[in-house]
């Protein structure tokens, strides 16, 4: 097999869709949303705003900011009065596959576009998941504050902070699409065959649960965590780039460089500078485990990806590990019923063909 079959086999740089949502390009480790940096947007934009951008471009309706917040407040109301229709299914289930099962049951609702309904209804699930892991009741939304100022409070259980806001709504807009991700394909690819929004959201959120993709935040938690200590880094890194292991946080498929949304999400951290975020101590372990791996490897060297910087953020908010996958998908939710509803306004069916090595019988 030659490195093209390889690369056609794996679908690297093969193009699947043609899309106006966002574009990432690898060797310049750059990534656009909506026809902006994701730095532009995260330090300009909300998520409903980001979220507007992506609708708009996807349908060509006029949406606006405003439009959008409106539309998820409701959702958010309307996902919390089915909760008791939603939650029996995930009885015994983890957080991760529980939100599986309560978005599989999700459905349209009288008024709201489907795609308002599944992105409203994500954080309101989110939310009743971790509260019931802890005992207690979900808390109920409020439609008049912003989607990441609500989802904290039912993550939390207590008003947010405004600067624990603003640090979830840059998370929120710096991953909420990401290109021909896993993910997105994979709801393309639904969508592709005119299934409903609900179906092809489920299987983009099934793809997302692989630890090769939206699984990866906690283990980085739990790196850190082994390492322990300043003493530590330097000893434990290299006794396990000798043992062959991969450290959680680097790396990409895609980009050959730093990942652009690593220092957004940094620049985050450094406003949020809540308890716990220790930035020095994961700076170092990032500045250490760089260096390794441009010695290990200088011609390739793996570099800090989003996944370093989402479990900082995410853990400095007290939200839990087990809710690091659920948590991604509200964000990427956008990204999502944006490239379904792109794909069933100008796309065709996705049917791409294989190579087969198998055996071929006798003439």
């Amino acid at each position: 097999m030659n490195i093209l079959t390889k690369s056609l086999i794996g679908l690297d740089g093969v193009p699947a869709a043609e899309t106006v949502l966002s574009h990432v390009d690898g060797e310049r480790g750059e990534l656009i949303i909506a026809g902006e940096h994701v730095a532009t947007l995260a330090d300009k934009s909300s998520f409903e705003g980001v979220t507007a951008r992506l609708w708009n471009g996807a349908t060509g309706s006029n949406l606006s900011e405003a439009n959008v917040r409106s539309s998820l407040g409701a959702a958010r109301e309307r996902a919390f009065a089915r909760l008791p229709d939603l939650l029996p299914a995930t009885r015994g289930m983890s957080v991760v596959d529980g939100f599986r099962a309560a978005v599989a049951g999700l459905r349209g609702e009288n008024g709201l576009p489907h795609e308002a309904t599944i992105v409203g209804a994500f954080p309101v699930i989110a939310g009743a998941l971790v509260q019931r892991a802890k005992g207690n009741d979900p808390v109920a939304p409020d439609p008049t504050i912003s989607h990441a100022a609500d989802t904290l409070k039912m993550l939390l259980g207590r008003k947010a902070e405004p600067r624990e806001v603003a640090a979830l709504d840059a998370y929120f807009v710096t991953v909420c699409d990401h290109g021909m991700n896993a993910s997105t394909f994979t709801t393309r690819v639904i969508a592709s065959t005119q299934a409903d929004l609900f179906a092809a959201v489920t299987g983009g959120y099934c793809a997302l649960t692989g630890p090769l993709h939206g699984g990866a935040p906690e283990p980085v938690l739990e790196m850190l965590d082994a390492i322990g200590s300043r003493e530590r880094i330097k000893p434990w890194v290299d006794d396990a780039l000798a043992r062959g292991e991969r450290l959680m946080g680097f790396g990409h498929r895609v980009y050959r460089v730093r990942d652009p949304r690593a220092d957004v999400l940094k620049v985050a951290i450094e406003k949020l500078e809540a308890d716990g975020a220790d930035l020095p101590f994961a700076g170092e372990v990032e500045a250490y485990i760089r260096a390794a791996l441009r010695k290990k490897n200088p011609e390739r060297p793996l570099e800090t990806n989003v996944e370093f910087f989402t479990a900082i953020l995410l853990d400095a908010l007290q939200i839990p590990r087990q809710a690091f996958t659920p948590i991604f998908a509200v964000a990427r939710a956008a990204g999502w019923t944006a490239h379904a509803k792109e794909q069933q306004r100008t796309g065709r069916l996705i049917r791409p063909s294989s190579s087969y090595v198998g055996a071929v019988p006798k003439s």
